[in-house]
């Protein structure tokens, strides 16, 4: 979806989305995106706060049916 990889932390609950992004983050070449679905309701300020801290894009953000969808653009400058 949205030609990027898709990574389900459905039924994780925090810290555990932020540290699976971070790792999934880390294998991705810069410039990916990446598709995180959620169902922890913590991820509405996390995941935003970490793009912010990490320079990564946050392209969308919405809430279907009790799933959290972000669609993260992985900075190009990155290391």
């Amino acid at each position: 979806m949205w030609d990027a990889e898709l990574l389900d932390v459905k039924g994780l609950l925090c810290p555990m989305p932020i540290i699976r992004l971070q790792n999934r983050s880390r294998e991705l070449t810069a410039g990916a995106r990446l598709w995180l679905q959620a169902t922890d309701a913590a991820v509405l300020q996390d995941i935003p706060a970490w793009c912010r801290i990490h320079g990564h894009g946050l392209v969308q953000q919405q809430e279907l049916h009790g799933i959290y969808h972000f669609l993260i653009q992985l900075h190009a400058g990155r290391k």
